[in-house]
């Protein structure tokens, strides 16, 4: 009887460390998350016209509008 009391126990105790793992992770997660795309700012049109440019032309605004309508499909 006492076996069996210490083994629930444990496994009571292993899934509650399990929960407050995870609860821990999803919020040091969320927030590495959080600032890597303030670091990292995804991509926008200044960056699509700057890229266009630097290979020798400059683009039209319904060109850009073009490439960033296609980055938002495929991503």
């Amino acid at each position: 009887m006492l076996l069996a009391a210490s083994f629930v126990k444990d496994i009571v105790l292993v899934l509650l460390g399990m929960i407050i793992g995870a609860v821990i992770g999803f919020f040091v997660t969320k927030s590495l998350f959080t600032k890597q795309l303030k670091e990292n700012p995804p991509i926008n049109e200044k960056m699509i016209e700057a890229m266009m440019s630097g290979m020798g032309r400059k683009p039209s605004q319904k060109q850009v509008r073009q490439v960033m309508a296609q980055m938002k499909k495929y991503m």
